[in-house]
């Protein structure tokens, strides 16, 4: 039996395409998933756990193991077809869990091949915050560690299945329309890691989050926006593949979060107040 945990995310804090990778920066949060995996024991299993077995699978085969009967029990604050990182949360700590039990480690980058070979993915395996190539998995570049923040996450309604969303035939077209604001952003939010930074981070966040809304667009978004600058907050950051967002706050300045809050159920009535997280790093663990 091995246990392992892996954070969620609220969706991303940039995405976009530069010089024709797809790529995004991770947005992990203090909402996990745990899985516990238990080898020789066999049960129902459950539509949500399609794509971590599959992905157990193929590790357990490309190491030479005899795919045996295995039940698996996952345990998750994570709402799905949101834009949580539910699926490659679920994926990792499966992963990472079918390992142990093999009483050996599994890479971030193995986990990062076996979730893309399944769907678009999170890279929220990965230590810190990084830029992942989440269609590919070709690339990853490690931008640093975040500053405490935490963020209120709404979700604006609805659901979006990954799969489909990445196979829509105006993607790249739209996504190379907005290339020039994508590297702003993904420049602001780098510089705001490298300085611990909140601000800059909330900045490229933010204009990340608006450039989407030519893709997936997120009813009273810019309302949204004005509202929670005269709180407090440094920016809000979209799920550009998913329905919630997360408004971002400096750890120093949480004050005025309450009050802000209670002015976007107010506002936005089709939006659903999911609660508090932090921002933390990526990275796996088994217990």
């Amino acid at each position: 039996m091995a246990v392992a945990i892996a954070p969620g995310s609220c969706g991303e804090l940039v995405q976009g395409v530069v010089d024709g990778r797809y790529f995004l920066v991770t947005c992990p949060v203090s909402w996990y998933s745990e899985v516990e995996i238990i080898p020789g024991k066999d049960g129902p299993a459950l539509p949500h756990q399609r794509k971590l077995r599959q992905a157990v699978c193929t590790w357990l085969d490309k190491h030479g193991y005899a795919v045996e009967p295995f039940l698996v029990r996952v345990r998750s604050s994570l709402p799905r077809g949101k834009g949580m990182a539910s699926s490659s949360a679920d994926i990792a700590a499966a992963c990472v869990a079918a390992a142990a039990a093999k009483g050996c480690a599994i890479t971030p980058q193995e986990i990062a091949a076996l979730a893309v070979a399944i769907e678009p993915s999170d890279g929220i395996f990965f230590e810190g915050i990084v830029a992942f190539d989440h269609v590919a998995g070709a690339w990853c570049e490690m931008l640093g560690t975040p500053p405490p923040m935490t963020l209120a996450i709404f979700d604006t309604g609805g659901r979006v299945d990954t799969v489909r969303f990445n196979q829509r035939a105006d993607l790249q077209t739209l996504n190379r329309a907005k290339e020039a604001d994508v590297r702003r952003a993904f420049a602001l939010v780098k510089e705001g890691l490298r300085t611990a930074d909140p601000c800059l981070i909330g900045a490229g966040a933010t204009l990340s989050a608006v450039d989407n809304q030519t893709i997936l667009e997120k009813r009273g978004l810019e309302a949204a926006i004005a509202c929670v600058s005269g709180h407090g907050a440094v920016g809000i950051n979209a799920a550009h593949s998913g329905t919630v967002i997360g408004v971002l706050f400096d750890d120093k300045c949480l004050a005025g979060l309450p009050a802000c809050v209670r002015q976007l159920q107010r506002e936005q009535a089709d939006w659903r107040y999911l609660g508090q997280a932090k921002l933390v790093s990526g990275g796996i663990f088994a217990q």
